[in-house]
């Protein structure tokens, strides 16, 4: 069952990711890709960081969410050579 939610959330946070960036998702399997890796981008950030989200689904939805978006900042900076407008 975690599996499922893992697959949901990872799913959900790089659709959201998309949106606040690029205005639109990646499809079903691009925005689970991006959602995960997010997730492990969010958490690394976080953990250097030393900031604590909070346990749970929420918690979990809002690391993965800004890894994301870190993520496709980062990926559209190195192929455009510049940020793109948030």
């Amino acid at each position: 069952m975690e599996l499922i939610y893992f697959l949901i959330i990872g799913a959900l946070a790089g659709f959201l990711a998309g949106k606040i960036l690029k205005g639109g998702g990646f499809g079903l399997w691009g925005n689970l890709v991006v959602g995960i890796v997010g997730a492990v981008v969010g958490g690394f950030l976080f953990g250097v960081l030393g900031i604590e989200v909070g346990g749970g689904v929420l918690g979990s939805l809002v690391t993965a969410v800004i890894g994301a978006v870190v993520l496709l900042w980062l990926i559209s900076f190195v192929q455009k050579g510049k940020a793109p407008d948030a």
